[in-house]
């Protein structure tokens, strides 16, 4: 993980490099989570992502969800405490 970079930009780079999504949106909601358990005043530890790719193509839900959340390691280890996923595929974004 790149140091001094945004864990949310950290998030969106390493999913656009293993999803190639033609949808994604990374929303940092920490503020909307202050003083619950995993939250920290320096904030990046809630996100809401929205993700279409080809690569849920044939998952269920919990695949598809596995998928980001394996991507995804090196953030939770960084300090990530939540993750909100709508994972899509280009159809069912249509």
């Amino acid at each position: 993980m790149p140091e001094g970079g945004t864990l949310k930009d950290w998030i969106a780079e390493t999913l656009a490099a293993e999803l190639a999504p033609t949808h994604l949106d990374v929303i940092d909601e920490s503020h909307l989570h202050a003083g619950h358990a995993g939250w920290r005043e320096s904030g990046e530890t809630h996100f809401r992502l929205d993700v279409v790719s080809a690569a849920f193509e044939g998952k269920s839900r919990v695949e598809r969800h596995r998928l980001v959340n394996g991507l995804l390691d090196g953030a939770f280890k960084r300090g990530l405490h939540a993750l909100a996923v709508r994972a899509r595929t280009p159809g069912e974004a249509a």
